[in-house]
């Protein structure tokens, strides 16, 4: 095996951090800010406590974010950067508003719209970068310790990652107090999405040591404190654990990135608005016991189904299945409304993509067809 890792973030963990914003703008050199959150986060008055804790350095608030970021989203964000002249920005928030600050941050000294490199083929240039610090809201994406931005293209009606070096946030600071205020719903969306790059990560062609460490590490936090986090929502230790769960998955696939289950969760997205997270774990189950039967002659998967505590990856999958049940997301096509024969094969053809071959064994789409009949 060959493998190298690296992750050119600083991480900062712990309660309160938010409040030494102040510190990391210094640590970065920005003077000039824009402060890129949702609109709800802004009401509730976090938006207001960053400017006032970044000593007036943060000038402007940009809220203009869909719950699955579009590039016209990010070319708006992108304005009010050039606008004020910004040499930082700071992203508070889940996946979107992170995902829309790094296309926008990576590419603010440029000259172009995000689409020309999303989906035109243009590389960005690092010179077009300004430095970014990242505040999660939420236990999943781990957006913030990533160089992926997702967006979705709205003049070609394409969502698509993209990715490179200038998109990495310059520190993530993982404030679990910050998750609080999370709904029930979202919160087991988002922990799920903490599960699906745990294991998609572990049995990724593209594997390797440090990230399957990290990979076993997260699984287990998540079957032991989603469910305590989504039943309580103000119990402090299981939402930093799952603050844990989702940094350390987030390093857990930022080399061997996502497989069939993130392949397939963005048409589910797209087409039916399944959440992010929900969506991926709609087929994860499947993906275990498809997995465990068809690609685990050395005993990888099951090695980590006994390293979460299960007899087997069955076992593992069937858990996963009923705390899906219990939280009250959606498993099977009826419950979204997609039923036809006509309906499963464009949900199928639009699932085909290159993270199917990370799969431990290639998926190939009549495999993704039948695990779709399978889950009618």
């Amino acid at each position: 095996m060959q493998w190298e890792f690296n992750l050119p973030v600083k991480i900062v963990f712990g309660s309160g951090k938010r409040n030494e914003i102040g510190k990391y703008i210094d640590e970065i050199g920005g003077t000039r800010g824009v402060l890129v959150c949702s609109a709800s986060v802004a009401k509730q008055g976090v938006a207001d406590e960053f400017v006032k804790n970044s000593g007036g350095r943060i000038k402007e608030i940009f809220t203009d974010i869909r719950p699955n970021p579009t590039t016209d989203n990010v070319d708006a964000c992108t304005a009010l950067m050039r606008s004020c002249n910004a040499d930082f920005a700071v992203a508070l928030g889940g996946g979107s508003p992170m995902d829309c600050c790094k296309a926008a941050a990576a590419t603010v000294n440029g000259n172009g719209k995000i689409a020309e490199y999303h989906t035109g083929g243009r590389r960005i240039d690092a010179a077009e970068a300004i430095p970014m610090l990242a505040f999660p809201t939420t236990s999943g994406t781990a957006s913030e310790v990533t160089n992926i931005s997702v967006l979705t293209d709205t003049a070609k009606g394409l969502k698509a990652p993209m990715n490179d070096p200038a998109m990495y946030p310059k520190i993530a600071i993982i404030d679990p107090e910050l998750t609080l205020s999370v709904p029930p719903a979202v919160t087991a969306s988002t922990g799920l999405d903490v599960l699906s790059h745990a294991i998609e990560s572990y049995w990724s062609t593209l594997n390797q040591p440090l990230c399957s460490a990290c990979s076993v590490y997260a699984a287990k936090l998540v079957f032991k404190y989603l469910e305590k986090a989504f039943n309580e929502p103000s119990n402090k230790e299981a939402r930093e654990k799952m603050a844990q769960a989702s940094i350390t998955a987030g390093v857990a696939f930022s080399h061997p990135r996502t497989t069939g289950s993130h392949a397939c969760s963005f048409p589910l997205t797209n087409i039916y608005g399944v959440p992010h997270g929900e969506a991926c774990a709609f087929t994860l189950d499947y993906f275990i016991k498809f997995n465990a039967q068809n690609a685990d002659a050395n005993g990888r998967i099951a090695a980590l189904a006994h390293e979460c505590g299960f007899e087997s990856p069955e076992e593992m999958a069937n858990e996963i299945s009923a705390m899906k049940k219990r939280m009250g997301m959606r498993s099977r096509l009826s419950e979204i409304g997609c039923t036809s024969d006509e309906q499963i094969a464009e949900l199928t053809e639009k699932s085909m993509s290159m993270l199917m071959e990370r799969n431990p064994i290639p998926l190939s789409k009549q495999n993704i067809l039948e695990m779709f009949c399978a889950l009618r």
